[in-house]
C-alpha cells in the first residue's frame, strides 16, 4: 500500500476551495464533497485531518490564496503526509503551479489523494498520472474559456451582447430597438 506509518505521523491536509463567491452559495454540495474528504483521511489511517478553507470564494486567477500558500509552506516544511482533494489537479491554478506542487511533494514524500486514487509523486507511473491529470484540466480550461468567447462574440454580432454600463452613465437603445428592456 502507498500509504506508510511515515505518512500516517504527518498531517493529512484537506484542501476546500470554491472560485466564486456565487458557488459558495449556489453549489453547497461540492463543498459538502470536499469536507467529507477528512472523514476519508481518517478511514485511510489518519487520526485526524487538517482543513484548508481559506481559499473559499478566492479565485484561482486571483493573485493572493492564503490557504493554498501555506499548504506549500507546509508541504516543504514537511508536516504533511498527504493533501486531499476533489480532483488533484484543482491545488493548482496552472501548469506551472501543478507541477511545482508534484515536485515538492515528491521531494518530502507528501502523497496526493483525491476522489480517483492515491498517488506517490515519487514513483514514476503515480507522477505521469498526475502530470497528464493537470495537463486535462488546464486543456479544459483554456477549451471552456474558448468556447465562452465565441459565444460572446455571436451575441455582439446580432447584437444581443449587453454588458453593466459604467455609473454615471445611462443605457440607452437605438431606435429600433426601443422596446427592448
Amino acid at each position: 500500500m502507498k500509504i506508510t506509518a511515515e505518512h500516517l505521523a504527518r498531517g493529512a491536509y484537506v484542501y476546500v476551495r470554491q472560485s466564486t463567491a456565487d458557488q459558495l452559495v449556489n453549489n453547497p454540495e461540492s463543498r459538502r464533497r470536499q469536507y467529507s474528504l477528512a472523514e476519508r483521511a481518517r478511514s485511510l489511517g489518519w487520526s485526524d485531518a487538517i482543513i484548508k478553507d481559506d481559499d473559499l470564494g478566492r479565485s484561482g486567477s486571483g493573485i493572493s490564496r492564503p490557504g493554498s500558500e501555506e499548504l506549500l509552506a507546509a508541504i516543504c516544511e514537511g508536516r504533511v503526509g498527504a493533501v486531499l482533494a476533489i480532483e488533484a489537479s484543482r491545488l493548482a491554478r496552472n501548469g506551472r503551479d501543478w507541477h511545482t506542487l508534484i515536485e515538492f511533494c515528491g521531494l518530502v514524500g507528501t502523497l496526493i489523494i483525491d476522489e480517483d486514487g492515491i498517488y506517490e509523486p515519487r514513483h514514476p507511473n503515480d507522477r505521469l498520472l498526475l502530470g497528464m491529470n493537470g495537463t486535462m484540466s488546464e486543456l479544459e480550461l483554456s477549451i471552456l474559456r474558448a468556447r465562452s468567447i465565441e459565444a460572446l462574440k455571436q451575441k455582439a454580432r446580432r447584437g444581443e451582447l449587453f454588458l453593466a454600463v459604467a455609473i454615471g452613465y445611462v443605457k440607452s437603445w437605438p431606435e429600433q430597438n426601443r422596446e427592448r428592456p
